[in-house]
């Protein structure tokens, strides 16, 4: 009954309690001056009217059809016999559900023709039509846009669900692409440069005995193959990460203000000159710096500058807080030292002022010419 019910209410927009209401309305037709004969007929066909509509929501394919043309064969009857037209407004609703194009078209002229035809007789056989001119009225135009709106509606509806579906297809080929570019980079990154330490350490040990001062040349040659494969795969994980400044910002802001720190923001986000690596060092610094804000100074105001250069980002973080003692082991602690040595990678420098219960302000420097490895260029 609930799955009914969903069904009904997706495909019209209304409850189908709605729809019971205007049942009661043919019995006044059925009742009022009419032999028992015809009392017994007009019943039987609006509870046969009513099952076949209810159904035909629940079936699929001929039977569909079926019920749809039994439905105008009562509606018609209905019109013909008690004056009722107001059955072509429920077929009205039914047949724009119908998705497929000729089976619709076909459905719609039928019921175009047997609402006019039915008006047409009405106006000459029952009086009831000329007492209820507006409505009646109003009914046929309903009968003639309602099918065309409700179809457009529900093949627009279908369209945006298909290209809802193409969306999430794309977005899971962007992610297998993704993937294999990571796997791809990442074997070209290290592949080569692990094979040429497994071989010159193979190397070296063979020679540590034989000639030590070949061997250290090759431990050497280890060491700086290690150190570049390490800083190429810094490289990389920056490069995927991709943080951004502006983007950052928004999620530190959402931060300060679950703990209840006014943000304040000097200069802009934007930094044209700065490059992606240098920018995704300073928004990590960034979020370091503001989660030691929350987690130790106790502060209420928070203040960030940034001020782009020619040569170089320069961002402060400053708080009103309880400050720390800068020359104690708490500035070796792993936030910070996590801060310099991504500033070591891209040649950056990082000054902290703070004291006891003065406050923090903590200065970040990146150049804008980093180049690849983190190397300054040119």
């Amino acid at each position: 009954m609930k799955n009914w019910n969903h069904k009904f209410r997706e495909k019209t927009g209304l409850s189908p309690y709605v729809w019971i209401v205007f049942y009661i309305l043919p019995f006044y037709f059925i009742i009022y001056d009419t032999p028992t004969w015809q009392i017994v007929v007009g019943i039987t066909m609006i509870v046969g009217f009513f099952i076949c509509y209810v159904l035909s929501f629940a079936t699929k394919g001929w039977l569909v059809y079926l019920g749809a043309s039994i439905q105008i064969a009562i509606s018609t009857a209905m019109s013909v016999i008690f004056g009722y037209i107001y059955f072509f407004l429920f077929l009205a609703f039914f047949i724009g559900n119908i998705r497929h194009k000729g089976a619709f078209i076909t459905l719609y002229t039928i019921l175009l023709v047997t609402t006019f035809g039915s008006s047409y007789y009405g106006f000459i056989a029952h009086s009831v039509f000329i007492i209820q001119l507006p409505f009646i009225f109003l009914s046929i135009i309903a009968v003639i846009l309602l099918p065309v709106s409700t179809y457009n509606k529900n093949k627009e509806e279908h369209l945006q669900g298909r290209l809802d579906d193409a969306h999430k297809q794309i977005s899971e080929l962007v992610k297998i692409r993704e993937r294999q570019r990571i796997s791809r980079d990442l074997h070209d990154t290290l592949g080569q440069k692990l094979s040429l330490i497994g071989l010159k350490s193979d190397l070296a040990a063979r020679l540590i005995s034989k000639n030590p001062d070949k061997a250290r040349s090759e431990i050497k040659d280890v060491q700086n193959t290690a150190r570049i494969a390490l800083m190429e795969v810094r490289e990389l994980v920056m490069e995927m990460r991709g943080a951004k400044i502006e983007d950052e910002f928004f999620r530190i802001k959402q931060i300060l203000d679950a703990a209840q720190i006014k943000l304040q923001l000097e200069g802009e986000l934007e930094l044209p000159n700065t490059s992606l690596v240098g920018e995704n060092v300073l928004s990590m610094c960034l979020k370091e710096a503001v989660t030691n804000i929350v987690r130790h100074s106790n502060a209420s105001e928070c203040v960030i500058s940034i001020q782009p250069t020619d040569t170089e980002a320069v961002l402060t973080i400053q708080d009103n807080g309880v400050g720390f003692d800068n020359t104690g082991k708490k500035n070796t602690g792993s936030g910070l030292k996590g801060m310099r040595e991504r500033l070591e990678f891209v040649n950056g420098s990082m000054d902290i002022k703070t004291s006891n219960g003065d406050g923090t302000e903590v200065m970040i420097k990146v150049p804008n010419n980093v180049g690849k490895f983190g190397e300054e260029v040119e």
